[in-house]
């Protein structure tokens, strides 16, 4: 279940019960946020590399950010410190997108208590909270990792869902109908899919409440017992949506390879324009 905490609570937390919080900043211009990271933190909080920890790097055909390996997101957590039955808490400095890639890898690893800070970094520091600077190197922890719990969508199952479901695009709306496309080699979405932004779910670095994410899941035909998915560009913001979903207590399931596997795999039918079924060319 997707769990919030405020910067006091966080502060308490950090006063009183043993916690390990992970700084997961990480944007699509800066992917690098350790710089950021040495200049100011969360006291105790160490730094997660998106590109080298909480995804892997293979063939184009397996997208920007595909998932990392059992043993690799293992051996990253017991950097962090993180032992068996810790709580966790993740926050960035950008609506959570990072954050909640690392949210629900640890969580679907088996990790019960992981914990998104609600409004990241900005809403600890408006808050009062201090911060420490230079970097934080923990005693090695021993968490003991599970595979993943639940099914991810492959290229062939998303495409399925996208028919017989909902599949989110969770892109800008001028990316999804193909007006732009500043990283990957076609522009355009999964036919099918229909178009819900990550912007949607937040009301500036905060989530939007319960009953107003679960109106706008309603929008796009997202409901309980309804079979829905996101999708983003290489895998890593679907994931905000996930904890949007779960907050709003609905289920959704990820298409980790996302638009990056899709326009990179030759033959995929590409759909442009606001509607989600036309089909206007095929990935080369």
């Amino acid at each position: 279940m997707a769990q919030l905490i405020t910067p006091a609570e966080l502060d308490h937390l950090l006063r009183s019960a043993p916690v390990r919080v992970l700084d997961v900043r990480y944007r699509l211009d800066r992917p690098d946020g350790s710089a950021e990271h040495r200049e100011g933190h969360v006291p105790g909080a160490v730094y997660v590399d998106m590109e080298t920890e909480l995804s892997h790097h293979g063939r184009p055909d397996e997208g920007r950010h595909p998932l990392p390996s059992q043993e690799a997101l293992q051996a990253a957590a017991r950097r962090w410190g993180i032992d068996d039955g810790d709580t966790v808490v993740v926050y960035d400095d950008d609506r959570a997108l990072g954050a909640s890639r690392a949210w629900w890898l640890l969580t679907r690893s088996g990790i019960a208590d992981v914990r998104i800070l609600d409004g990241g970094l900005g809403a600890w520091t408006a808050a009062g909270r201090p911060l420490e600077s230079g970097p934080v190197t923990p005693a090695p922890g021993a968490v003991t990792l599970a595979p993943i719990a639940e099914p991810v969508l492959s290229i062939e199952e998303a495409a399925a869902l996208a028919a017989s479901g909902v599949l989110i695009d969770v892109r800008a709306a001028e990316r999804y109908r193909g007006e732009v496309e500043p990283i990957d080699p076609i522009a355009g979405h999964i036919p099918g899919a229909v178009n819900l932004p990550t912007g949607a779910y937040m009301d500036g670095d905060r989530f939007r409440d319960a009953a107003t994410l679960r109106a706008l899941f309603a929008s796009v035909g997202v409901g309980e017992g309804v079979s829905a998915a996101a999708y983003c560009g290489s895998g890593v913001t679907a994931a905000q949506a996930v904890f949007a979903a779960e907050l709003a207590g609905l289920e959704l399931g990820i298409y980790p390879g996302s638009w990056s596997q899709w326009s990179n795999t030759p033959g995929r039918p590409i759909a442009t324009g606001p509607s989600s079924a036309e089909v206007t060319g095929r990935a080369q």
